[in-house]
């Protein structure tokens, strides 16, 4: 499978809607039907529209908030983890 970096797609969008769809798929490179799906999530998502791989869609600045603390909490429950291991390892060496 190919994958196509978020600039590639923005251009090509660009150019489909100066020349076409269909022309500026074969001009290239790229399956048509590929171009219409990047054409399609422009026209409904915007600036949104080519995230790149795995990441989530975030289209106001609510959803990046809630995002951002999803991932510091995942960041602080790792760290605790880890503070709760050395503190058992402290633990069993004192009792030696």
């Amino acid at each position: 499978m190919v994958t196509y970096e978020k600039p590639f797609k923005e251009q090509a969008v660009k150019m489909a809607s100066e020349i076409g769809t269909k022309k500026a798929a074969l001009d290239l490179g790229i399956p048509p039907d590929t171009l219409y799906g990047w054409v399609k999530k422009a026209r409904e998502h915007g600036e949104y529209a080519h995230v790149g791989s795995g990441k989530k869609r975030v289209e106001n600045n609510s959803d990046s908030e809630v995002i951002r603390l999803t991932n510091r909490n995942r960041e602080l429950e790792r760290a605790n983890q880890i503070l709760k291991e050395a503190l058992s390892f402290f633990v069993v060496s004192q009792k030696k």
